[in-house]
């Protein structure tokens, strides 16, 4: 089928005007999810083996790297951040008081009540599920990576050396396996058992309790109950959060911005309309030049410029 330009511009309006009014795929349209499963993380009791780091890799098939590789320690002397490859990783941090003793982070996805990255996502590629856990469906992606920009915890990692089919890759609170009646594979394998897997609102009186029994031994705050609307993940930890590589965010999630801005565009179809008029001008700049018809002489007056010398 051939479109001239005129009736390539008469579908583009046409599908303009039908976006108008659509909202995105991934709007989350607040928090469904009053009492989700969540972790609490008790930083005073990990000792730094990267037992969890182990787990997740064999959880979700990143490597064939046996246990032995995870006890190196080296790793601890530059900070890590999540990658392709690593869904979570451990972080040291040092104790100004007692050096022998360094306070170790746990550091993944934390799971947004309300998710920034699900809320970005215009094909529904990121779904926050009932149990809380926030899962991504590769098959979906567009790979715009909106959801990178999202995350206020700049968690989501690309697949960049996949140039075929690359995903963004985070952790996915072991959704599998808690659908099939386990925990997530970190906190089974965690030696201290500084990792506590169990419903949110169970686990932020824990962290309450074990707060009021020990004040001398943790900062008087829960990480994840308020911040950027509050996360499935909570920690606990021996000194101020943001020594520990924690990002200091207020307690309003990030849809709240970001859902208003989109909702507004789309609702009024402002984004449409934008790329229609682009592309017709666009369209109109890149079109065959007309050349100018030739002036015609009076009648009964030669012209000067046809006339052979």
């Amino acid at each position: 089928m051939h479109l001239d330009r005129r009736q390539f511009l008469e579908v583009l309006g046409t599908t303009a005007f039908t976006a108008v009014g659509a909202t995105p795929a991934g709007a989350s349209g607040g928090d469904s999810h009053e009492d989700p499963m969540g972790m609490l993380v008790d930083t005073t009791n990990c000792i730094g083996c990267r037992k969890c780091e182990f787990a997740c890799s064999q959880a979700h098939h990143l490597n064939d790297l046996p246990v032995e590789a995870f006890e190196d320690k080296a790793v601890f002397e530059n900070h890590r951040r999540m990658d392709a490859n690593a869904l979570t990783v451990v972080n040291r941090f040092p104790n100004e008081e007692e050096p022998d003793k360094p306070t170790y982070v746990k550091s993944n996805c934390l799971h947004c009540l309300n998710p920034g990255c699900v809320s970005a996502c215009l094909v529904g590629a990121l779904q926050k599920t009932e149990t809380g856990a926030v899962v991504y469906d590769p098959w979906k992606c567009i790979g715009c990576r909106y959801c990178m920009v999202a995350c206020p915890f700049e968690v989501p990692a690309y697949e960049f050396l996949e140039p075929l089919a690359p995903r963004v890759r985070k952790c996915d609170f072991c959704a599998e396996r808690t659908a099939e009646g386990k925990i997530p594979a970190c906190a089974e394998m965690c030696p201290p058992m500084c990792l506590t897997y169990g419903k949110r609102s169970e686990l932020l009186q824990m962290a309450r309790e074990k707060i009021e029994e020990r004040p001398d031994r943790y900062v008087h705050r829960i990480y994840g109950e308020e911040e950027a609307g509050g996360t499935a993940w909570l920690y606990l930890a021996p000194k101020e959060f943001e020594q520990l590589g924690f990002i200091h965010l207020g307690s309003e999630g990030v849809p709240v911005l970001t859902e208003t801005i989109q909702h507004s565009i789309f609702r009024y179809g402002v984004l449409p309309l934008m790329l229609f008029g682009l592309l017709g001008a666009t369209m109109r700049s890149l079109g065959p030049e007309v050349e100018p018809e030739p002036a015609i002489s009076p009648i009964g007056q030669a012209d000067e410029q046809t006339l052979s010398p």
